[in-house]
């Protein structure tokens, strides 16, 4: 990463703080990384991964107030929601479709977020319909004047559905303090970007909402770190809306059930990997002397001892019973 120029004593941020960026970002890979093998094994499933995009996840995350602010996240949002304070066993725990998934209770697909105590709203399987949901939240927090903004990711794909446009339009028309983030990662299941969009670049889209749009590199967390902080602060200040690209590279294929070298050269996907967020990252906090490479081993060797303990802890979880399978779809009780 020698050719980043910002650093984070620049942001304010201490040694502590990145180094916690790091390990939440290593967190989120070692999971995911989990996950294919739990899926190849026949023990879980689905997997759609966040590789690739840690480091946009939690550079994002970081900068938002985790006492207050609520998210929307979109379902590679691995490093999100870790941010936000879910766990490895929550996130294994709906991979193995369990009982004790905090989600759904085993009902939804992993990667269909949402802890209400960690103000983790509730996602569905159609794409971009958390755009809305965000807004929604946002109206409602500066109608009741809270002191909140909300945050909502999607992919570049879902930035072409109808969903992003509506809620981007309403929240620029109300002023309201939601942040957009679109994580652009170069494909939207096996359409290139290219052929997704007829501009530029997505955020090139902010000027007909009347927010601002900025487009960042996602590879490098504080930068995303700079821009969604300065986002937060504006929307706090009542300066409404703000439309952030990150662009980053997918690192897997779109989803377990997909074969991404019917769609790519293997080129393609090397020079992808040789970009590795994670990696670069390391090599910056190296580079800056807050890491050596006997913390980086003590700090996945702790990170790994969380993964199998919380593989372990789901897999061995009873399922939800099967009189349960209608809880939650229907009201319940005498006021039913």
């Amino acid at each position: 990463m020698t050719e980043q120029q910002l650093t984070h004593e620049q942001l304010g941020l201490t040694n502590a703080d990145v180094i916690k960026m790091y390990e939440t970002m290593l967190l989120a890979r070692r999971i995911d990384e989990r996950m294919w093998l739990l899926n190849r094994a026949g023990k879980i499933p689905f997997v759609i991964s966040c590789q690739g995009q840690e480091a946009a996840q939690v550079g994002a995350a970081f900068a938002l107030d985790h006492t207050k602010d609520y998210i929307a996240p979109y379902y590679r949002d691995m490093g999100v929601v870790l941010q936000f304070g879910m766990t490895a066993q929550d996130l294994m725990l709906s991979a193995f479709a369990k009982a004790e998934d905090p989600n759904s209770g085993g009902r939804q697909m992993p990667g269909h977020f949402g802890q209400k105590k960690n103000r983790i709203l509730t996602g569905s399987s159609p794409v971009t319909t958390q755009v809305p949901h965000a807004v929604g939240v946002a109206l409602a927090g500066k109608m009741q004047n809270k002191d909140f903004i909300t945050f909502v990711t999607l992919g570049e794909g879902s930035s072409n559905q109808g969903d992003f446009h509506e809620g981007a339009n309403f929240a620029g028309v109300h002023k309201l303090p939601v942040i957009i983030m679109v994580e652009n990662n170069q494909y939207a299941i096996s359409v290139p970007v290219e052929r997704q969009l007829g501009c530029a670049k997505v955020s090139d889209r902010a000027i007909g909402y009347g927010m601002p749009g900025v487009t960042v590199d996602g590879k490098n967390p504080l930068e995303v770190y700079k821009v969604v902080k300065e986002a937060a602060d504006r929307a706090r200040n009542g300066g409404g809306p703000s439309l952030i690209e990150t662009v980053s590279y997918r690192l897997t294929a779109h989803s377990s059930d997909d074969d991404d070298r019917q769609y790519r050269t293997a080129e393609d996907i090397a020079e992808g990997k040789a970009k590795d967020p994670i990696l670069l990252f390391e090599s910056y906090l190296k580079e800056r002397g807050v890491v050596d490479d006997l913390l980086i081993k003590q700090l996945n060797d702790n990170i790994m001892q969380l993964v199998n303990e919380a593989t372990e802890y789901a897999e061995n979880a009873p399922y939800a019973s099967p009189e349960h399978a209608l809880k939650f779809v229907y009201a319940e009780g005498e006021d039913a």
